[in-house]
């Protein structure tokens, strides 16, 4: 059986990319007549948020590829996944490309070999996690961090460990997603039990903590004081204090944040392999790459800017928690059975 290899990137690499970036996409005029040119249908399912989608995804596709018809099935990553795991039963999958937020399920489809190896044309400028055939790559940067209110926490207590969240002058008063519903809290578990032991989330349940559906549950909380702080993606409070002037901060755990690289793949039962690697080939350049930071997430390029408010790409990346994405990937049901007799069902 096939095992992929997830390759992180390294100073070398980023060098190495920053040398590259300018030649790897090729001339503009020549990409712009090539794209013009794809035709066909395309089925993408992600894990995007739907004002994303809306908002930057579909525009910006729409004006790369206008002969190509491009639709969404949007879904958490765990919705998503379901919904393949049915199709690959009935072998019929219904997606040309992929994007969810756990990198670890592209390495349980590697080994079903069920995706499309491609050299992308920005391979040499992507310095984040990819596959060495090209099964995947990472298309966008996701940190899971601690979020606290900046109006309703004085400065002394603004938390700065993922520790932190057991003090109990916060009994009752901390939250994070679901593990079971999305794919970036189902890493943050896996990465911090690695990390502090399964027993930090005993401490975390014995803090009082709450489990919610979704992310912007926990938003509305922290903005009314109901939650002092909050284990949540980085995007979400970049987004609202960027767009709506929100008081919502972010503090990043001197341990690390904890980083989806969430990739993008092709499968190979795709009816449109040419449309699928011009998709791939457009997340990953200069434009696509810049459109997602748009989208308040980091960029795999080192030619592209991290999104407003937040601290240098590079530096979060390097000071990461590490994360065994194989022990994620083949250890799927036991890491949330696991959570969930610890957390939930106390």
């Amino acid at each position: 059986m096939k095992r992929s290899k997830w390759v992180l990137g390294s100073a070398a690499m980023l060098a190495l990319a920053v040398a590259l970036a300018g030649c790897g996409g090729g001339d503009k005029k020549d990409d712009a007549k090539k794209a013009a040119g794809i035709k066909g249908e395309l089925m993408i399912y992600t894990s995007i948020y739907p004002d994303i989608i809306d908002n930057m995804c579909k525009p910006n596709v729409s004006k790369a590829f206008p002969d190509m018809k491009v639709t969404w099935f949007q879904g958490g990553t765990e919705k998503v996944m379901t919904k393949i795991t049915g199709e690959i039963k009935a072998k019929k999958i219904g997606a040309d490309v992929l994007m969810v937020a756990d990198p670890s399920y592209y390495l349980k489809l590697d080994d079903q070999k069920l995706l499309l190896p491609y050299k992308a044309k920005e391979d040499a400028a992507i310095i984040n996690d990819k596959d060495p055939n090209g099964d995947w790559y990472a298309v966008r940067v996701c940190n899971m961090i601690i979020a606290y209110n900046g109006d309703k926490l004085p400065k002394e207590d603004i938390p700065t460990s993922w520790e932190d969240l057991a003090n109990p002058k916060w009994k009752g008063r901390i939250a994070m997603p679901n593990p079971m519903l999305s794919g970036t809290a189902y890493v943050a578990v896996g990465a911090l039990a690695d990390r502090f032991g399964w027993e930090y989330f005993d401490k975390l349940q014995a803090n009082g903590i709450r489990v919610e559906e979704g992310n912007s549950a926990i938003q509305n909380k922290l903005l009314t004081g109901e939650y002092a702080a909050a284990m949540i993606l980085e995007e979400n409070i970049l987004k609202l204090a960027a767009t709506k002037k929100e008081p919502l901060k972010v503090a990043y755990p001197k341990e690390g944040v904890v980083q989806i690289p969430s990739p993008i793949a092709i499968f190979n039962t795709t009816k449109n392999p040419e449309g699928a690697k011009a998709i791939v080939d457009w997340w990953l350049s200069k434009e696509g790459q810049e459109a997602v930071v748009k989208g308040w997430m980091h960029s795999v390029r080192a030619d592209v800017k991290e999104p407003p408010g937040a601290p240098p790409t590079k530096g979060i990346t390097e000071g990461r928690v590490k994360v065994n994405w194989r022990k994620l990937a083949d250890n799927n049901a036991q890491i949330k059975e696991e959570f969930r007799k610890r957390v939930m069902d106390k």
